[in-house]
């Protein structure tokens, strides 16, 4: 069908039926096939690590709470205490909560070199559960919804679905547009009929309120990424943006002087309190001769994660950094983590994040069945749509592509050079018209 047939026909069909309309059907549809199954696990993953604490509550709750008895004893002997029991090769930082009954958190490397978590009673010096970090429950969770537990290669796979997930919202968006007899009063009601009829209407209604709260959530989650959040961190570098966190050591001030007695971990702790941060306080020790303690606030609010470097030996406050210390860019990207994990505005941001994900996988499986029941056999059913050249135009579309979102451009570029080399001619993504 040609452009001048579809402008020949009437309005209610060109504008349902036209070839744009179709092309972008078609491209939405290719989108979905690489992305809906990665939404399934990321929904399913990001909904459960939404509630972190509170799961790590239950699982964990023989290792997080303790009696609490008489005074707690000196973190010095805890830390002797994982010591004693296991070996550290190097201590990476020791968290406390201001609440008596909590077990005291010390980080460290092992003998083996193995990232660590040790619990310890505080009143006992009892070493109650030692976990590698990356065996904890959560973690792993994690993990697997960033990086499909595949490391630098998954993590590409992952930010590859996130960004062709941008295409298929936004193509999405355009095939759920209303127009010719469909009313924008029908386009937002509630899925009617029946088999596959209402698995289609139930795809588009809730793909219009995924793309709402998703979106924000896939953008939110981009700086965690290989190469847009490589890309990000080298423009923060050039601009002046980036984070003016101490907690690597870079730029941190050093004690002032390299001999006499160290402050303990306590007197470390208490001024920090003494400086107004608030709980739970993470806090890791000096290295070497003139290094410094570094100590924050762990708090969930961002507004609240102070950073304090104080001298090993005198006790004195050397740096100060407040969350609103950081440049623009860097807070924004800091807030779309809290955000992005359900912390920026209390439960409210909770329940959101929550009623993402469930649409989010509403969206995946209702699409795959609408998909099934329409399909031919023996055919993936790619929707009928001229092929589009290759002009000036999807040039410009890849250029932009590369540099918005430069690993999907790139698999644009492989995908179109496949296209051309291989699929065509094997009948690969064919439609009806193509």
């Amino acid at each position: 069908m040609t452009d001048a047939t579809v402008s020949a026909l009437p309005e209610s069909r060109a504008t349902t039926g036209g070839a744009f309309y179709r092309l972008v059907w078609k491209w939405h549809f290719l989108a979905s096939l690489y992305v809906l199954p990665f939404m399934i696990m990321l929904a399913i993953t990001g909904g459960i690590y939404l509630f972190k604490p509170q799961i790590e509550e239950v699982i964990y709750a023989s290792r997080l709470n303790v009696e609490a008895t008489s005074d707690t004893l000196p973190y010095e002997t805890q830390v002797a205490a994982v010591t004693e029991a296991v070996g550290i090769k190097r201590l990476r930082g020791v968290t406390i909560e201001d609440t008596p009954g909590r077990a005291t958190l010390i980080e460290f490397n092992d003998a083996n070199n193995t990232r660590s978590y040790a619990w310890v009673n505080p009143y006992t010096a009892e070493v109650l559960a030692i976990t590698p970090r990356d065996e904890t429950a959560m973690r792993m969770l994690k993990k697997f919804h960033g990086e499909l537990l595949l490391g630098s290669t998954g993590t590409k796979f992952v930010e590859l679905a996130a960004h062709w997930a941008i295409v298929m919202f936004i193509t999405g968006l355009y095939l759920w547009w209303p127009r010719g007899q469909r009313s924008l009063a029908k386009a937002v009601s509630l899925p009617s009929g029946k088999g596959r009829s209402w698995w289609r209407e139930t795809h588009m209604f809730t793909g219009f309120l995924a793309a709402i709260l998703v979106i924000p959530l896939l953008v939110s989650g981009l700086p965690w990424t290989d190469v847009w959040g490589g890309g990000l961190s080298f423009v923060q570098e050039q601009t002046d943006q980036q984070s003016k966190s101490l907690r690597f050591g870079g730029g941190a001030p050093k004690s002032t002087a390299s001999s006499g007695e160290t402050r303990t971990y306590a007197e470390i702790f208490d001024t920090a309190k003494s400086e107004g941060l608030a709980a739970p306080y993470e806090m890791r020790p000096p290295k070497g001769d003139t290094g410094a303690y570094w100590i924050r606030s762990a708090s969930r609010d961002r507004y609240e994660q102070t950073e304090l470097v104080i001298d090993q030996y005198s006790g004195a406050v050397l740096a100060r950094v407040d969350f609103t210390d950081n440049p623009a860019i860097a807070q924004a990207v800091a807030l779309g983590v809290s955000f992005h994990q359900g912390e920026l505005y209390g439960w409210v941001n909770l329940a959101q994040n929550v009623l993402a994900a469930v649409l989010a996988f509403v969206l995946a499986i209702s699409g795959m069945v609408a998909w099934w029941k329409r399909k031919p056999a023996g055919s993936l059913g790619v929707p009928a749509a001229p092929e589009p050249a290759f002009g000036f135009g999807m040039a410009i579309l890849v250029v932009a592509l590369m540099i918005l979102l430069p690993l999907m451009g790139a698999s644009l570029i492989i995908a179109l050079l496949l296209d051309q080399v291989i699929f065509q001619r094997l009948g690969w993504f064919k439609s009806a018209m193509g």
